[in-house]
C-alpha cells in the first residue's frame, strides 16, 4: 500500500503522574495522568494523533487479561516519553541521596513496560527529558541524582525562575544520528530543564550529543537500524524562540520511521 493510502499516524504519549494532586483541584485522593499541551501539539502540527496510555500497573483498577500493553503497542505506530517527575534512583539501584530525589517509581515501571512492548514489534521511541533518562536506566545505565552535586565544573542545567527560559549550547556527535538529521550543523542552543542527567551509559546505546560547556550527555540512541533516541531538552518548546535548535529533523525522523514500521506492517 502506498504512504498517500495510510491512516494518520498514532503516536502513543506516556502519561504524567500526580499521585497527590492540589485539594483545590477537587481531585481528594486522587491519582490524575496528564500530558503536558506543547509536547502533544508539536506532533499533531505535523498531521500525526496522539494518544496519551493511561498506566496499567498492578495496583490499577483493570483487569490486566482484559486490557495489556501489548494491546496499546498493537495499535499505535510509536511512542514518545514525555519530561516531568525525577526518575527513581531505585530503578537503576541506588538510593535517594536526598528526600527530594526519590522520583516516582510508579511512572518508572510503567514507562519501562511500554518501552519493552515498542522495542519488541520494533516500532520507534523518543524520550524526552526524563524520557532521555528512563531510556538510559531501562537500559541498565545510571543517572546523576543530581548534577550540580555530583559532576564538579558541572555549569547549571535547570534555573527554576527562567525555566524553558534556560538554555545552553550542544554539540553533535561527529557520525551520529543526530549530525545526519542536523546536516551542516554541528550543534545549535537547545532549553534546559533538568537537574539529572546520564551518568553511566547503558548497554547499546551511544552518546548523540553533548553539552559545549561541560560535556554532560544530552542525547543518546540505541545501536541499531531502528529509531530509538531520546534527548535530555524539549524540542516541543523551540518552535516559539527561532533562536533554539529546531525540533523539526527530530521529529521528522521519529516520524518518519513510524511510517516506515506502518508501511511495512500493510504490506
Amino acid at each position: 500500500m502506498s504512504e498517500a493510502g495510510l491512516a494518520p499516524l498514532k503516536i502513543g504519549m506516556s502519561a504524567r503522574l500526580m499521585h497527590k494532586p492540589p485539594l483545590e483541584l477537587g481531585f481528594r485522593n486522587k491519582t490524575l495522568q496528564y500530558l503536558e499541551q506543547a509536547a502533544a501539539h508539536w506532533i499533531m502540527g505535523h498531521g500525526a494523533m496522539v494518544l496519551m496510555l493511561p498506566t496499567l500497573g498492578f495496583d490499577a483498577e483493570v483487569e490486566r487479561r482484559r486490557v495489556s500493553v501489548r494491546h496499546y503497542v498493537d495499535v499505535l505506530d510509536g511512542l514518545v516519553m514525555q519530561g516531568g517527575a525525577d526518575v527513581s534512583p531505585t530503578s537503576y539501584g541506588q538510593q535517594p541521596l536526598q528526600p527530594e530525589w526519590g522520583g516516582d517509581i510508579v511512572r518508572d515501571r510503567y514507562e519501562m513496560e511500554l518501552l519493552e512492548g515498542f522495542l519488541a514489534q520494533g516500532k520507534p521511541v523518543l524520550g524526552i527529558c526524563r524520557g532521555c533518562q528512563l531510556l538510559n536506566v531501562a537500559f541498565g545505565g545510571t543517572l546523576y541524582q543530581d548534577i550540580a552535586t555530583q559532576r564538579e565544573g558541572a555549569n547549571n542545567h535547570v534555573d527554576a525562575e527562567l525555566y524553558d527560559q534556560h538554555s545552553h549550547m550542544v554539540v553533535f556527535e561527529p557520525g551520529s544520528k543526530l549530525a545526519e538529521l542536523y546536516a551542516e550543523r554541528e550543534g545549535g542552543c537547545v532549553t534546559s530543564i533538568h537537574h539529572q542527567a546520564v551518568d553511566r551509559l547503558g548497554a547499546d546505546l551511544r552518546v548523540e550529543a553533548r553539552s559545549a560547556e561541560d560535556g554532560i550527555v544530552e542525547a543518546i540512541r540505541a545501536s541499531g537500524s531502528g529509531f530509538v533516541a531520546g534527548v535530555q531538552w524539549h524540542p516541543e518548546f523551540h518552535s516559539v524562540n527561532p533562536g533554539l535548535l529546531s525540533g523539526e529533523p527530530l521529529l521528522d525522523g521519529f516520524l518518519a520511521a513510524a511510517r516506515a514500521a506502518q508501511v511495512r506492517r500493510s504490506g
